[in-house]
């Protein structure tokens, strides 16, 4: 290949590279835009006028709210504070970013957000007030970010010991639930443990599970140079399997190729999916849900 049509070539990849970019942080920005919106009237138009709480953060602010005179936006700010720091640590930069800009979005819409009561039926404000609540947390994650810090939490403790992330959250809202039917009487807390089951059964729908890892299998002619970034600008920990290509034509020479494995947390995929994209687009990836893992190397632990 000459030089000039090395240069083109090269000038034609990183244009379409900024148009994926691009394309991607629209998108992400819109999912975090309608996952505001619902989420906000889940609380304003269902659960806060109407008493019932839910559960992980937004559990806590809202039981807070209703025992003190404290504004819901701010209580959601400064409970997700830490977690957002926490969220840097565990997942990345760009991912604190994206969860600073939805929570302060979220607060911001429900301190000038004013809806009238939709409905008086207690069943109804349970379903729904989860629903939407929940399809707003799972739009932020499929965004890249999280309007509820509680799975980060549960991450990070997962990683330190022997408890599954599933485990983490349902210890903090037995907690979360167990204050709520203390303060707030048994049939508040019945009310909103449906509301929050609502919620958790749709933010599985869109997301497939927050808890749960996906295990990624990667093959492509430029494995080395993919194995490299996961391994060195990602953290993770990478399986190599010896392959050949099963697809050929009679004459044809079998050719070997290394076959990546690898896992990660639901919250990292698109970031490993982007990364993948701009060293080969043509990649073939696998992924499949799986429930917990242990033992072996999740990620390198960095001299800082």
């Amino acid at each position: 290949m000459s030089p000039l049509k090395r240069v083109h070539a090269l000038m034609t990849s990183r244009v379409y590279q900024r148009k994926l970019d691009t394309r991607k942080t629209i998108i992400d920005v819109v999912q975090i835009v309608l996952g505001i919106f619902s989420a906000t009237l889940g609380l304003k138009g269902f659960l806060l006028p109407n008493g019932f709480i839910d559960g992980g953060v937004v559990g806590i602010s809202l039981l807070v709210a209703q025992l003190s005179n404290w504004e819901l936006s701010t209580l959601i700010l400064i409970f997700n504070l830490p977690f957002i720091f926490l969220g840097y640590k565990q997942v990345g930069k760009a991912f604190a970013l994206k969860t600073i800009a939805a929570i302060g979005g979220l607060a911001l819409c429900l301190y000038f957000a004013d809806f009238k009561i939709i409905t008086d039926d207690k069943l109804l404000i349970s379903v729904f007030g989860g629903f939407f609540l929940g399809a707003g947390i799972g739009l932020s994650v499929r965004g890249g970010s999280v309007i509820d810090g509680t799975e980060i939490l549960a991450l990070y403790i997962s990683k330190r010991s022997a408890i599954t992330i599933g485990g983490v959250i349902l210890s903090i809202n037995i907690v979360i639930f167990g204050c709520a039917a203390l303060l707030l009487g048994i049939e508040i807390a019945l009310y909103s443990m449906l509301a929050y089951l609502s919620a958790s059964r749709t933010v599985d729908f869109i997301v497939h599970g927050i808890e749960e890892y996906t295990g990624m299998t990667i093959i492509s002619t430029h494995s080395e140079e993919i194995r490299v970034m996961i391994t060195e600008k990602l953290g993770r920990g990478v399986t190599i399997y010896k392959g050949k290509g099963g697809y050929k034509k009679a004459g044809d020479e079998e050719k070997e190729i290394d076959v990546l494995f690898t896992v990660a947390t639901n919250l990292e995929v698109p970031r490993l999916r982007r990364e993948i994209e701009k060293i080969d687009t043509k990649a073939f990836l696998v992924m499949n849900t799986i429930n917990d893992t242990r033992g072996g190397i999740m990620r390198k632990r960095r001299n800082h």
